[in-house]
């Protein structure tokens, strides 16, 4: 929630990725995904202006996260782009950039790389298997 915000933001989950769950590949989405397990591969949404990713304390993202709004809680290692908001929540650790329009930040959140306010940041979803190119001998 913003600071001085009084609304409490209620938010229907479209997709749920439960405590014991763990996928590997990317996840595509549009609407509201909420990770409570851990995700081996990105996480990007097709819509590139409301979607809302929510990542739980006991939540692990080994991937880039490309989603308009982001409410991080548990472990990204990779970089996040928040084309709209981005909250880091008291025990988020990012391992990696964050590229931001507007940044909530609570006190103990942890990010291991740099902050970047990027207004007009353009989404780009990015090439199947762009990480996974085997290096040439």
């Amino acid at each position: 929630m913003l600071w001085g915000s009084k609304k409490k933001k209620t938010t229907r989950i479209d997709s749920l990725i439960g405590q014991d769950t763990e996928v590997h590949g990317d996840i595509v989405f549009s609407g509201a995904l909420h990770v409570d397990g851990s995700v081996k591969g990105s996480v990007i949404s097709e819509d590139t202006s409301s979607s809302l990713f929510t990542l739980s304390e006991q939540g692990m993202v080994e991937g880039e996260v490309r989603v308009p709004n982001v409410v991080l809680n548990g472990r990204v290692v990779g970089d996040v782009y928040a084309y709209e908001n981005v909250e880091l929540a008291v025990n988020a650790r990012v391992f990696g950039n964050v590229y931001y329009n507007l940044l909530e930040m609570a006190m103990g959140a942890e990010i291991n790389g740099s902050l970047v306010h990027a207004k007009d940041m353009k989404p780009e979803l990015p090439k199947p298997n762009a990480g996974n190119k085997e290096k040439e001998k």
